[in-house]
């Protein structure tokens, strides 16, 4: 077996929440559990139980919580959590009213902005006020195309405590892919900014907002908060009102309005490159229990954290970091790029802040590397416990990348989930071991496995990874599917009564998971099914490789597996760099692994949160229609695939 990069000490371990909660359940129901594994075995053994005992510990704020824990336990979809509860998302974000930091934004331009958990409640009742005198009940949406600011926290907690819906997505959208998202769920209020800022510009937004005025007909207020300018003109569009005008002042106090576990709180949205993207609705009550058993036993999040996640307010991780406000914690939010004006800003802000608990996505950890950035000699990050990672698979080298150049003590989780359960299924465990390229644990409450073709769970090799038990944070249903024909088909038409996730993985010997990719993005040459993470692994570590995309072409009645690279500035792709890119793959995967094509482009489309779009890309070489290109952050870096000379022979 391969040794860990990072065992937490036994003192470290009985200080965290995970084995505290342990603790008590082995007094309240006669338990011996002393292990992760027995703690997630008895988890899902005793799911009610489970769940039930983790309300209590958590301390969730409910007018009514009722005896019943679980109905119809047998139905995947159709099981209800809590059906008796009466409580209010918002509320239990908002229980602390002290003046300890709740919210630290730090802008590219060294903008710094900090509320108090008094301001932030005071905020709140100000724009609650405002919303409800403007008609806003619950069920109504509200929507917010903005920047990652206090202000959209703000304009959250506030739809949330109204009992109203809140969806968002971010300012470098383009006005279809707005429409795409918001035209489908027709809010009656719009957030947004006059702009924003990335990588040393100034964007403006108000031109795209008036075009999406134009044709957003279900909206009667558009709220602008000044972000770039004290007072922006925004005379020229309909029914937009300034922030400062339309808040009430004088409210101090909220009307929590106490609503069904299951109400809704979020809509989210698929990414949308296959078609009009998904409207996945979220519960308030899942959402809330499902967030604290994460952040507070996985995360060990409690009120002296500073807690940080990069991301956007058009990716769930945004929806994921904003509920570490229950915990009592500092969340700390920025908005711009990660790599402006130098690579090592956020590391900056992370010595700056004192923060503890570090979130990124593995693509800015790659970077980092491929930069030379090495935080651990030129940060003092006493603070740091802990770094997150997600939104494609780390790999092993940036596992051992984040211990010898960031610190060498702390907990590295790659987590692993999606904005289809606004959640994990596999995460970080502050009580286990670290090992290269593994996910530490499947999540508590969480019956996740590897299932084979033939729908039997299998150990040790590749398959679908499914969850066999329902929990609090699958989705209520998608927005205008009456008869939830396509919430069944998203997730349970390959396995009856099971969730399928859509990801290829596999469970390891230390009862960790690895992610090799997206099953629908899986390679499938000779028959061999190949997930692409094991190529990109191998590619990436080539010396001149910035990053990767591969994809399986069909060809002489089979499939071939087609390599594109984009390489560093002044780099061309010859042949001795192909043969030692297939030659590096060979050595650590298999003949069938290798590129049958290597191909050099000067960029990899992705999704505005960052994801490749391999599917966008095989349908582009196979001369398919890519319908929804509003999705993507660089659509034009499509036609780089298009009519390659090289895939004609």
């Amino acid at each position: 077996m391969t040794a860990p990069l990072w065992t937490p000490e036994r003192s470290r371990c009985e200080q965290t929440r995970m084995f505290q909660f342990m603790q008590q359940l082995n007094r309240k129901h006669n338990l011996s559990l002393d292990t992760y594994e027995s703690l997630h075995q008895w988890s899902i053994e005793h799911s009610t139980a489970f769940w039930s005992e983790l309300w209590d510990y958590a301390d969730v704020i409910a007018s009514q919580r009722g005896s019943t824990v679980l109905e119809h336990p047998e139905r995947m979809p159709g099981a209800r959590w809590f059906p008796e509860a009466q409580l209010n998302f918002a509320q239990n974000l908002l229980r602390y009213r002290d003046e300890q930091p709740a919210v630290i934004f730090r802008g590219e331009d060294d903008t710094r902005i900090e509320l108090s958990h008094a301001e932030l409640y005071r905020q709140v009742a100000q724009l609650a006020s405002a919303l409800r005198k403007q008609g806003v009940t619950k069920g109504d949406r509200v929507s917010g195309f903005m920047p990652n600011i206090p202000a959209t926290l703000v304009g959250m907690l506030a739809t949330a405590s109204i009992g109203a819906i809140w969806s968002s997505c971010s300012p470098d959208f383009g006005i279809n892919g707005v429409l795409d998202r918001f035209g489908q769920v027709e809010p009656k209020v719009m957030l947004t900014t006059d702009g924003y800022r990335y990588n040393g510009k100034v964007l403006n937004s108000l031109e795209r907002v008036q075009g999406i005025a134009d044709k957003l007909n279900s909206v009667e207020t558009i709220l602008v908060i000044p972000f770039i300018e004290a007072r922006p003109d925004v005379s020229h569009i309909p029914r937009a009102v300034l922030w400062d005008d339309f808040v009430d002042q004088d409210a101090a106090e909220i009307v929590f309005e106490q609503l069904p576990f299951d109400h809704p709180l979020y809509v989210m949205y698929s990414s949308g490159t296959t078609g009009v993207p998904k409207c996945i609705v979220h519960s308030a009550g899942g959402t809330l229990l499902q967030h604290l058993k994460e952040h507070m036993l996985h995360t060990d999040v409690g009120r002296d954290d500073r807690l940080f996640y990069y991301t956007t307010c058009g990716w769930m991780m945004w929806n994921w970091l904003v509920s570490g406000l229950a915990t009592g914690c500092t969340l700390i939010l920025f908005d711009g790029s990660p790599f402006a004006p130098q690579p090592s800003v956020l590391w900056d802000i992370a010595e700056q802040e004192k923060i503890s608990i570090f979130g990124t996505s593995a693509k800015y950890i790659a970077a980092l590397e491929k930069a030379e950035v090495k935080p651990r000699e030129s940060h003092d990050l006493t603070a740091l416990k802990a770094v997150l990672s997600t939104g494609s698979p780390l790999a092993h080298e940036s596992f051992e990348y984040v211990y010898r150049d960031i610190k060498a003590d702390l907990q590295l989780s790659s987590i692993s989930g999606g904005t289809d359960i606004i959640s994990c299924f596999a995460l970080g465990c502050p009580i286990r071991p670290v090992y290269a390229g593994e996910l530490q644990c499947r999540g508590l409450g969480m019956a996740v496995d590897i299932f084979n073709d033939d729908g039997q769970p299998v150990r040790g090799e590749k398959g679908e990874l499914v969850c066999t038990q329902p929990f609090p944070s699958m989705p209520i249903g998608f927005w205008n599917d009456p008869d939830g024909r396509k919430y069944h088909d998203a997730y349970f038409r390959q396995f009856e009564n099971i969730w399928a996730h859509g990801d290829y993985g596999e469970i390891t010997a230390h009862d960790g998971l690895i992610i090799h990719g997206r099953s629908d993005a899986v390679l499938n040459p000779g028959g061999v099914r190949i997930g692409t993470a094991e190529i990109y692994r191998q590619v990436e570590k080539v010396e001149g490789v910035l990053e990767s995309l591969c994809i399986g072409q069909p060809w002489d009645n089979d499939v071939r597996v087609v390599l594109f690279v984009r390489l560093q500035d002044g780099i061309e792709l010859d042949d001795m760099l192909i043969k030692t890119i297939r030659d590096t793959i060979r050595a650590n995967t298999t003949p069938r692994h290798v590129p049958a094509r290597v191909i050099q482009v000067s960029d990899i489309p992705r999704t505005i949160s960052g994801k490749i779009v391999e599917l966008a890309v095989r349908k582009v070489v196979m001369g398919e229609e890519v319908k929804n290109k509003d999705a993507l952050a660089n659509p034009e870096a499509l036609e780089l695939f298009r009519d390659l000379p090289e895939l004609q022979s």
